[in-house]
């Protein structure tokens, strides 16, 4: 075997996600999901610090890509539409590189350890998000709230498209219509 096998990341991944399928995220074993993908437990963790990052694997891109794309934003969009415009690009790029995604949230929904990664990598990114928008001059309330009505928006939109709606562009903008009809009824 190879040293550095090319391949390894991807049957870590599809192995994990097999395993985890069948047995429940808890009862599975790094050794298990190694073996399954017919590696070592050494090969995993030159890949992946312990089990729980190979669902979260590459998630570290999300948050400096969200801030660039509102950086590189329009000057004129208010910190609302600025972030609305970045989510969305940046949702659209992810989108067309995932895979797994019913999987995914199938299984991460069944562990309370794995939504509190997915909710505190949600944060990063909200995080990044008003970071941002307060770089682009917003003034830090208005950039707190947008960061964060934009980021709802968004777990909406990937949820849309997880479920099969349609492209991930569609789901935005029917998240983004839902936000607004929100809007309009307490107006």
């Amino acid at each position: 075997m190879a040293r550095w096998d090319a391949g390894a990341p991807g049957r870590l991944r599809e192995a994990a996600l097999d395993l985890f399928g069948e047995r429940g995220y808890d009862a599975v074993t790094v050794t298990e999901i190694a073996e399954r993908a017919g590696l070592t437990r050494r090969t995993f963790h030159r890949y992946f610090p312990d089990k729980r990052e190979i669902l979260f694997a590459g998630s570290e891109r999300l948050p400096p890509a969200v801030a660039d794309a509102v950086l590189a934003a329009d000057a004129g969009l208010t910190p609302l539409r600025a972030a609305l415009s970045a989510l969305r690009e940046v949702g659209t790029e992810a989108s067309a590189v995932v895979t797994d995604s019913g999987r995914r949230r199938a299984i991460i929904q069944s562990s309370a350890e794995l939504l509190e990664r997915e909710r505190s990598k949600s944060a990063e990114v909200t995080a990044a998000l008003r970071g941002a928008l307060e770089r682009r001059g917003a003034q830090p309330a208005e950039a707190r709230v947008a960061a964060r009505v934009t980021s709802i928006v968004s777990e909406e939109a990937f949820g849309r498209w997880i479920d099969g709606e349609g492209p991930f562009p569609a789901c935005f903008d029917a998240a983004e219509a839902a936000l607004r009809a929100v809007l309009a009824e307490g107006a």
